[in-house]
């Protein structure tokens, strides 16, 4: 059998070291040399060890800015919808890393204001780009799509919790059904009563179908079918 990748050896051994001693307590030669190489191998593969635990934030922001250029204003909301995907099959394939780092950046403070950094950084891209899809410079339209990229971060780090606590039996599934449910909050601009169409609103009476039928039916003729 093939020896695994530095990159691979010195990622198991930041990660059984710092189950050992601490994150604190771990450093950059004691990685290297529980993986069997120098510091310049190290170096060649991650920046501090801060690099070792957290995934190529960088690379990912890269592709989900990738697929959000390739959609169309009609296809927009799409777009963020498998730009979420993208992160969560991104930490599903770490797998057991992944559950690792979550329990270590629970634990140590700096890490977890690195992992906070890197949530607002995702954020940040959606909102600008739903900003753009909206195409409205308006101070109202700006707190939507602040709220709205708010809400799709929500949704994604929620069901990415659950499946690194081990509840989510299927993340995937469960992150569309999350994002079915953002979008639902955030009809697009125009889809609305302002943007055409019948307005239905439901009440009880104690008259039958057939009484009320020609009184609803003056009211939207008087009301131009709104």
């Amino acid at each position: 059998m093939s020896k695994p990748a530095a990159r691979i050896r010195l990622a198991d051994a930041a990660f059984a070291l710092f189950d050992e001693r601490g994150y604190e307590q771990t450093t950059i030669d004691d990685i290297a040399g529980r993986a069997g190489v120098g510091r310049t191998t190290f170096f060649r593969h991650y920046r501090s060890k801060e690099d070792v635990i957290f995934p190529d934030h960088d690379r990912l922001l890269s592709l989900i800015r990738d697929r959000l250029e390739t959609s169309s204003h009609s296809t927009a909301l799409v777009a963020v919808s498998d730009a979420v995907r993208l992160v969560l099959l991104r930490y599903l394939e770490e797998g057991d890393l992944a559950r690792r780092r979550y329990v270590l950046t629970s634990k140590v403070a700096t890490l977890r204001d690195r992992e906070i950094a890197s949530v607002a950084r995702y954020q940040r891209l959606f909102r600008e780009f739903i900003s753009d899809w909206m195409g409205d410079p308006t101070e109202s339209a700006s707190l939507r799509a602040e709220l709205m990229a708010a809400s799709v971060v929500s949704a994604h780090n929620h069901v990415l919790r659950r499946w690194l606590r081990g509840e989510a039996a299927d993340p995937v599934g469960e992150v569309d059904a999350a994002m079915r449910e953002v979008l639902r909050l955030f009809p697009p601009p125009g889809s609305g009563p302002e943007g055409g169409g019948t307005t239905v609103l439901a009440f009880r009476t104690e008259q039958d179908i057939d009484s009320l039928l020609p009184a609803l039916r003056r009211v939207l003729e008087e009301g131009g079918g709104q």
